[in-house]
């Protein structure tokens, strides 16, 4: 249960108390600021993921520095500078990375019309398939296995009785015949 009475003394013997170790204390402490934490990051941040992302933040600061902390001084004015500090760099790093990313417009479309792009991709399946028929036989049960047939290499090693490295290399070696044939078709393998 939550003591929503803690006044700043409470709080300051909390941390006294979970600087002397107790786990108790320790947690009722964070269970009583974590609302504060929250209200703070939420007037500063829009989305909820933020808002706890923050938290968060600064409950892993207020960890790694409650050694700090000294108990015959008040509590508050410690917890917030932490967390106003972690907040703002939270909020830094959110417009570091938007000012990164390009506005978004139609300009910058990579299919900005039904039609776009479509015309790049002109795929000769007879040469495709004639090209893939003139490859050496391991080569082309390889690309058949691993690049048709969608098998693992293990699963296509089973099926073809080749070993793993030895379909690795069909399988570089087909692509490589493939892509000159098919870049200039008046060449052989």
């Amino acid at each position: 249960m939550i003591d929503v009475a803690l006044g700043d003394r409470d709080r300051a013997m909390l941390m006294a108390r979970a600087q002397a170790g107790e786990r108790e204390a320790y947690r009722r402490l964070l269970q009583d600021i974590t609302p504060f934490i929250r209200a703070l990051a939420a007037r500063r941040l829009r989305r909820a993921s933020d808002v706890e992302d923050a938290v968060q933040d600064v409950l892993l600061t207020i960890h790694a520095i409650r050694h700090t902390y000294d108990p015959s001084r008040p509590f508050a004015p410690w917890l917030a500078a932490i967390a106003k500090r972690r907040i703002i760099d939270h909020v830094r790093r959110q417009m570091r990375a938007n000012s990164q990313q390009p506005p978004l417009d139609s300009a910058r479309e990579t299919f900005s019309q039904p039609s776009a792009n479509l015309d790049d991709i002109r795929v000769d399946t007879v040469g495709l398939r004639k090209a893939i028929e003139d490859l050496p036989s391991r080569q082309r049960q390889a690309i058949k296995l691993v690049k048709l047939g969608e098998m693992s290499l293990k699963e296509a090693a089973t099926a073809s009785g080749m070993s793993i490295a030895g379909l690795k290399v069909a399988t570089h070696r087909a692509l490589k015949t493939l892509r000159r044939v098919l870049a200039d078709p008046r060449r052989s393998t």
